[in-house]
């Protein structure tokens, strides 16, 4: 069907997954923020899609009629940089940011590329604070 999201839930394991990140660097970082999202969300890890670790979830629904659920925070290893899903927007959060250390951000992803070089206690912010507004709710756009 082709309102069926591509991304979602699977019983993969996390640990299985985080292991084969090639890069040692990215890897360590990973699951340094994977254990950093247990610790703030209380919530235990799943994998979402091949290569996204989620905690909570939410529900999505467009205009359009497309719906589907997503992690209410996540983080996935990419090549390029560490990229984390806490948001369904970066407004609010713009005091935050300025103090994190170097990142770029896009609609609803952060991406970090080394995680030495921000404020882990910010970051345990916006974690937090992404996860409370989006876990168990649903969003309309």
């Amino acid at each position: 069907m082709a309102n069926e999201p591509k991304t979602t839930r699977t019983d993969a394991s996390v640990d299985e997954f985080l292991g084969t990140v090639p890069d040692p660097r990215r890897r360590a970082d990973a699951e340094e923020v994977c254990e950093l999202m247990r610790e703030v969300t209380g919530v235990e890890p799943a994998m979402w899609g091949p290569s996204i670790v989620g905690f909570g979830s939410y529900r999505y629904r467009y205009a359009s009629g497309r719906e589907g659920d997503w992690p209410a925070v996540a983080l996935s290893p990419r090549m390029q940089a560490l990229t984390l899903y806490i948001s369904d927007g970066y407004d609010e959060y713009a005091d935050l940011l300025a103090r994190l250390g170097p990142h770029t951000i896009g609609k609803s992803c952060l991406y970090i590329k080394r995680l030495s070089d921000v404020d882990t206690d910010v970051l345990r912010t916006l974690v937090r604070d992404s996860f409370e507004h989006l876990n168990g709710r649903t969003v309309t756009t």
